[in-house]
């Protein structure tokens, strides 16, 4: 699977709030870094997503670049972020475990805005 293939796993669980998904792709150290710099667990991103405090109501890709076990993504973002709802032009940076296993080989994502 290339990094941009778990991108798209981890995308359309995202957008299906699918945590059992996200789950199986994700490393235990995983972690999102928000674009308020805020950095979240698995666990505690997974818990905001079943408990629709994040809820990612559509993604579409604008853009990719990749350079080894870095994916690069521009997003236009629909999501509901701790109740407030808006369309977010992101920036995803997303860290993959080349030698990994298939499972759980995304190892991080920093959002920023573009």
């Amino acid at each position: 699977m290339t990094a941009l293939d778990s991108w798209h796993a981890v995308r359309d669980a995202m957008v299906m709030g699918d945590t059992s998904a996200l789950d199986s792709l994700l490393d235990d150290g995983f972690t999102l870094t928000h674009m308020t710099g805020y950095v979240q667990s698995k666990v505690d991103w997974l818990d905001a997503i079943d408990s629709n405090e994040m809820q990612y109501h559509e993604i579409n890709d604008v853009e990719t670049a990749a350079a080894g076990a870095v994916l690069t993504v521009r997003t236009i973002t629909d999501a509901t972020i701790w109740g407030g709802r808006a369309e977010w032009r992101l920036q995803l940076c997303i860290r993959v475990d080349p030698q990994g296993p298939v499972a759980r080989a995304v190892l991080e994502m920093v959002a920023s805005v573009w």
